[in-house]
């Protein structure tokens, strides 16, 4: 072989040497995200059936404790010749029969009344003090979230006969006070009526619950993801009387979001939330939720992937450091911070995808980004081969499964004999959670998923 010949094989060989053995630095273009919009994205309302189940306990409790001590005062004698005070004596006892509410009110009445003739100013004055019980019976109905109810009194039972003094005997005035008792049927009854609508004003506990479940909290620790619910209209029917409770279905339109990252602020606003009445409400509760990943958490956790990871071509061999991820036009950029034969950053784009069998959200039509792959073209030609896209690919990829099932583990114990306040339980069932569809903002990935059960709201021993 000739000198000439020898020189030009070695440097070859030198060349071929070079190109398998020394590291080769990229330097690609980054293709910029779109723009730095607030993320705004559309989602399906959700809506969420509660029957509401209210013991006459319950509503009984409730009245002792704004009707108490003395419930009635007539103190003008000139234009009935009565005066009249009323104080309960007792707790009052609510009690179901045909259909409507029995109140049993236990009182004392002192009441002064004035009898005889004006003439020649013939007439005299006596006190009385009575103890009894009266009874009334009363319809309920439930009017802007108020329980209302109209009674009539039925009955009066003297634990004994009222009687006074006069002439030194014991006369019987039974025949005088029930007719002027009677004069006060309607004005007691009103009094009672306005006492049961003053003590079951079910509105304010409605907000109280909508805003115990509309703080966010945290459905997985490992990828700190959080649950929110934002109610925007509540719906209820009229109010039926079932033997021992007062039942009425709620019906809640709402918007709900999983969020990964950072805890969400709480923006439940009381004043926003629209209460309409409504005479029927659909019994199943269909759930709209948003998954929502941010960039950076996609980014840490496809990162994680690719930890002790190492592809290979040849000779040739790299490990990617570290992955981060935005939007551009639609498509999602995914950025490869890469050490070994080549050191630097390429850039791929594909369409995120979900797999519905492993509940992944990969990309899909994955390449690499044109600035990147003509730099590719001339300094490391190995890497567009198709089989090392493949396993980069194959790794670029996070999976949703664990989120959706502890999500569904972690709203599980909300519909289990759930107590967001003294005397308010939650409980009801929840199906699987099923994929929708996957869309892509300028600050996250959020994937749309459904479920559907029921649940039920009672209301039993409140403060």
């Amino acid at each position: 072989m000739s000198a000439r010949k020898v020189t030009y094989f070695i440097l070859v060989l030198s060349l071929i040497f070079n190109s398998c053995s020394t590291t080769q630095k990229i330097e690609a273009l980054k293709p910029l995200p779109s723009d730095d919009a607030p993320m705004v994205y559309n989602t399906k309302t959700s809506f969420v059936n509660m029957p509401l189940q209210i013991t006459l306990k319950e509503i009984e409790s409730q009245l002792n404790k704004t009707l108490n001590g003395e419930i009635y005062n007539d103190s003008n004698l000139d234009d009935d010749k009565t005066e009249m005070k009323i104080t309960k004596t007792a707790p009052i006892r609510l009690i179901e029969k045909n259909g409507k509410i029995q109140t049993v009110l236990p009182l004392k009445i002192w009441s002064r009344f004035k009898y005889g003739t004006d003439f020649m100013g013939l007439n005299d004055t006596r006190e009385i003090n009575l103890n009894g019980t009266i009874t009334m019976t009363s319809d309920v109905k439930l009017s802007n979230w108020k329980m209302s109810t109209t009674s009539k009194i039925e009955d009066f039972e003297w634990a004994e006969s009222p009687s006074i003094l006069v002439a030194g005997k014991n006369v019987p005035i039974t025949y005088i006070i029930n007719p002027t008792l009677s004069i006060f049927k309607s004005k007691i009854a009103k009094k009672i009526d306005e006492a049961i609508e003053n003590s079951c004003d079910f509105k304010p506990y409605v907000l109280d619950v909508l805003e115990k479940m509309s703080t966010p909290f945290l459905t997985s620790e490992q990828y700190q993801t959080w649950f929110k619910l934002i109610p925007i209209e509540v719906y209820v029917t009229d109010a039926v009387l079932d033997k021992t409770q007062i039942n009425m279905n709620l019906g809640l339109k709402c918007n709900m979001q999983t969020m990964v990252g950072l805890k969400p602020k709480a923006s439940f606003d009381r004043t926003a939330v629209q209460f309409k009445a409504v005479t029927k409400v659909p019994e199943k509760l269909t759930a709209n939720i948003a998954a929502i990943s941010t960039y950076e958490s996609a980014s840490r956790i496809i990162s994680s992937n690719f930890n002790g990871k190492e592809f290979a071509s040849g000779s040739r061999k790299i490990t990617v450091q570290n992955v981060a991820l935005w939007q551009k036009d639609g498509k999602i950029i995914v950025a490869l911070d890469m050490t070994g034969s080549i050191n630097g950053t390429i850039y791929l784009s594909g369409i995120p995808n979900y797999n519905a069998v492993t509940k992944e959200i990969y990309f899909d039509q994955m390449d690499y980004v044109l600035d990147t792959k003509g730099l590719l073209t001339r300094t490391a030609n190995w890497l567009l081969q198709g089989v090392i896209l493949k396993k980069i690919q194959e790794n670029c990829r996070y999976s949703i499964k664990e989120n959706l099932d502890e999500g569904k583990k972690s709203l599980l114990p909300y519909l289990n004999n759930y107590s967001p306040m003294k005397g308010v339980f939650v409980n009801g069932t929840m199906s699987d959670f099923e994929f929708e569809k996957v869309e892509v903002t300028n600050k996250a990935i959020i994937a749309f998923i459904t479920t559907t059960g029921k649940m039920n709201v009672k209301i039993d021993g409140m403060d």
